[in-house]
């Protein structure tokens, strides 16, 4: 909604111009406050995932169970279609004619850019979920439970600021579908799947990261089993 609200402000067919609406610096801001609210609001309930790269990345981790991710992606794209429908039921007049804020590749830029967009992207935000949710960061700091939604917020508004010029920032693709599916646009249709493997990609390396590599899952595992030997 509020990439449509932009894109009409400064609109000249409208009488707006480059310097109206809130700019890409306030959709940044927007993006990256309403995560941080969202999951503040849903991290006691679900866990406050809303975005399927995330839970596959926490699947991948073992933190969440087959079953649960699945039903979590599924719940988080019918959300989001849903999401979209009203935004085009509240806007329909500029629903269509500024794109329905889907998110497309940006002209200049190949698939193998805006690929990499998605996985740099992806993988900055589902690590920053990793690192603010980490167990043993809690109970070493007490008050990372708390502040947790507020780094995975900012982790968004600098993704934002990063990669829209060159996908209209993916990172979530729950939001790409819901979009896709309500504008039904070939040409979004065509890049879908950049929102999709990006991401996924993306969250597989943060988790393999994290429980590898910062916290040498793997190489524990040996040494607890040279110890039983």
């Amino acid at each position: 909604m509020t990439v449509i609200g932009y894109n009409s402000q400064t609109d000249p067919a409208n009488g707006g111009d480059g310097c109206g609406g809130v700019g890409s610096l306030g959709i940044a801001w927007v993006f990256g406050g309403m995560i941080f609210v969202l999951v503040y609001c849903t991290a006691g309930i679900s866990g406050g995932h809303l975005n399927p790269a995330v839970t596959f990345g926490l699947f991948l981790a073992r933190k969440v169970s087959l079953i649960r991710t699945l039903l979590y992606m599924v719940a988080q794209c019918l959300g989001a279609v849903c999401g979209v429908g009203l935004v085009k039921a509240l806007q329909s007049s500029h629903y269509n004619k500024y794109g329905g804020g889907a998110n497309r590749l940006a002209a200049g830029h190949s698939k193998g850019v805006g690929l990499g967009a998605e996985i740099i992207g992806t993988f900055v935000l589902v690590y920053t979920v990793f690192s603010a949710t980490d167990p043993k960061r809690n109970a070493r700091d007490s008050h990372v439970p708390v502040l947790a939604p507020l780094p995975i917020g900012f982790a968004v508004f600098v993704v934002v600021l990063a990669t829209s010029p060159v996908t209209g920032t993916g990172i979530n693709p729950a939001r790409s579908f819901g979009a896709a599916v309500i504008y039904n646009n070939d040409a979004i249709w065509n890049d879908q799947w950049l929102f999709w493997v990006g991401p996924l990609i993306g969250a597989a390396i943060a988790a393999f990261y994290h429980k590898y590599i910062i916290r040498a899952a793997a190489i524990k595992a040996l040494g607890s089993y040279r110890s039983n030997a």
